[in-house]
């Protein structure tokens, strides 16, 4: 299966998400990344479920939800009748990790981890087969438009041989200053899904853009 491409709404135009979501639909993106921060887990403040709610109806794109914020549980079936497809809570914010992907699945979505830079891929590894996805931090979150930091090429190696081992489908997303300079070293090293704010939606054609992404011409068998 070909890589996925999910460009993240948080570079967005928030005076015309719409219009940016109508495009996302019409173009070759996978899924539609939606990034919830609350001000507390990350020192920024971004979308809730109203956003979720009025942009679901408006594409038929997965929609991927990564909640950046602290007491995730607290929210998780919120977000899934709002219309999230995975949602991806971090490591770092819950101290029940197992119960919190069960309860994530039991709403009937894809449950998700996502790490911080810092933190080691190994710390997934006794409750790797619960989880459909595992999100590796490129950057520091909270901000869009960071340099990618490349050491998260080293975890995505070492995540996708364990992965491979196991003979599991979880897939490996990478989040914050992916683009066309890096895509290929990424895919090369494991990763499925590509996630990709400013280099989507500060290009000049941002349609194009996607479909270079999409295209860079590494396949993974997932």
């Amino acid at each position: 299966m070909k890589h996925l491409i999910a460009p993240s709404i948080l570079a967005a135009d928030f005076a015309n998400m719409g219009k940016d979501i109508k495009m996302l639909d019409q173009s070759n993106a996978d899924w539609v990344h939606v990034d919830v921060m609350d001000g507390c887990f990350v020192p920024n403040i971004s979308f809730g479920f109203p956003v979720l709610k009025a942009i679901k109806p408006l594409t038929n794109k997965t929609m991927d939800c990564h909640l950046m914020i602290v007491e995730p549980e607290k929210y998780v079936e919120d977000f899934a009748k709002a219309g999230a497809d995975v949602i991806t809570i971090h490591y770092e914010a819950t101290n029940h990790l197992h119960r919190a992907m069960q309860q994530i699945k039991n709403t009937g979505v894809l449950a998700g981890v996502a790490l911080n830079p810092h933190t080691p891929v190994n710390l997934l590894f006794d409750i790797l087969e619960e989880i459909d996805l595992v999100c590796l931090m490129s950057v520091n979150p909270g901000f869009g438009g960071q340099k990618f930091i490349y050491s998260t090429i080293k975890k995505t190696k070492q995540l996708k041989e364990e992965i491979t081992r196991r003979n599991l489908n979880t897939k490996i997303e990478i989040d914050g200053g992916v683009g066309l300079q890096n895509a290929e070293s990424l895919l090369q090293a494991g990763a499925d899904v590509l996630v990709a704010g400013s280099a989507v939606f500060k290009a000049d054609n941002p349609m194009e853009m996607i479909d270079k992404l999409k295209n860079v011409g590494v396949y993974n068998e997932l």
